[in-house]
């Protein structure tokens, strides 16, 4: 099982949702940095659940303890062991699904290729597990922060309410001013309604997220099988319930023409830009300097509280009821895993550019 991502700047996790800890070492990570353990613990609990009353209830205080890697608030450049211990499992929840392939979860595909399976909340499938990737996210946007690079994400989507501008018409700083995390208040009061009414329904519902990433220098990435798109589209898909990605004017391009679309470039100084970014701040696999932005689809959360038909682990047809608690929409808690997976990419790369400059 592949538990390791990243090349240079490397984030490996352990755990499962209701074991004892969901953890994991960060190998890479540049000497010197100031640790500002404050900020960990916090994009922590933009991620944790029992947060609002559109997330599930699950009540997890998420607390971070760093191992190692640290000496006097500083990075010493040795790997950064880290661990969250779980305190509100409740397994119980799963004991009458232990037998059952529950629809469009992992259930049946991890049996099969295992041979056996941690039915409670998941085990290593769970989303839990993000909280690592949250963690090595908050110690590379340390990093970033440094080189004046910053990722922002946020909800634009939820079912059918949708923003109709990209993100140069909000005020991104509005993101953590609402449980939906969305710049834009009103649509944020609507996304909000409509989560709730769909938790009341026994139901889930799905939406997109928008990263915008900025300060990025010229050339991150490799113009073959290394394109920085390519990564950050990696990254994206290899979150839960990700279904689809798209960059810059994504799949907008399929109707228009080159002559509407192409980023011509114009003088600027000393330096050069383009006078549009509908590429999305990366031309032939590598950045170009420009923002770049691209927005990330979920599905709607596995796991409704109505009655389903499934399959049992002996091949019959079975009615089935699903317990626990659970998210009536994965948004709002994702934002900080979708940026944690973008800086993480971003800081591999900047550090793979520096590398092949020695």
């Amino acid at each position: 099982m592949s538990n390791t991502f990243g090349n240079i700047f490397r984030l490996t996790t352990f755990g499962e949702s209701h074991g004892e800890a969901v953890g994991g070492v960060v190998d890479g990570m540049p000497a010197g940095i100031d640790i500002d353990t404050a900020f960990i613990q916090h994009e922590l609990e933009r991620r944790r659940p029992g947060q609002s009353k559109i997330t599930t209830q699950r009540n997890e205080p998420d607390q971070v303890e760093l191992l190692s890697g640290v000496f006097e608030g500083k990075s010493t450049g040795c790997p950064i062991g880290f661990t969250v211990r779980n305190t509100n499992q409740r397994s119980q929840d799963y004991t009458a699904m232990k037998d059952l392939y529950r629809p469009s979860h992992a259930d049946f595909t991890y049996q099969s290729k295992y041979g056996i399976r941690d039915y409670r909340g998941g085990g290593r499938s769970s989303a839990r597990i993000t909280l690592s990737r949250v963690v090595g996210g908050a110690l590379a946007k340390l990093v970033l922060r440094k080189e004046g690079i910053s990722v922002q994400a946020y909800t634009s989507q939820v079912g059918d309410i949708k923003l109709e501008h990209d993100y140069r018409s909000y005020d991104l700083s509005q993101t953590e001013t609402n449980a939906v995390r969305c710049p834009d208040s009103e649509a944020a009061r609507r996304m909000e309604s409509l989560i709730a009414q769909v938790k009341a329904d026994g139901d889930t519902v799905g939406g997109t997220i928008t990263c915008v990433i900025k300060g990025c220098p010229v050339g991150l990435g490799e113009p073959e099988f290394g394109k920085l798109n390519a990564c950050l589209a990696a990254a994206m898909l290899s979150i839960n319930a990700v279904k689809g990605f798209e960059i810059g004017d994504g799949f907008n391009f399929a109707h228009e023409r080159g002559s509407e679309v192409n980023d011509v470039f114009i003088p600027s100084g000393s330096t050069v830009h383009t006078a549009t970014n509908h590429s999305g701040g990366i031309q032939g696999g590598l950045s170009n300097g420009e923002d770049i932005y691209f927005r990330v689809v979920f599905k709607p959360v596995a796991t409704i509280l109505t009655p389903q038909r499934t399959v049992n682990i002996h091949g019959q047809a079975v009615d089935f009821q699903a317990k626990g608690r659970h998210d009536p929409c994965v948004l709002p808690r994702a934002v900080p895993i979708v940026e944690s997976m973008a800086a993480m990419t971003i800081l591999d790369a900047l550090l793979e550019k520096l590398t092949n400059k020695l």
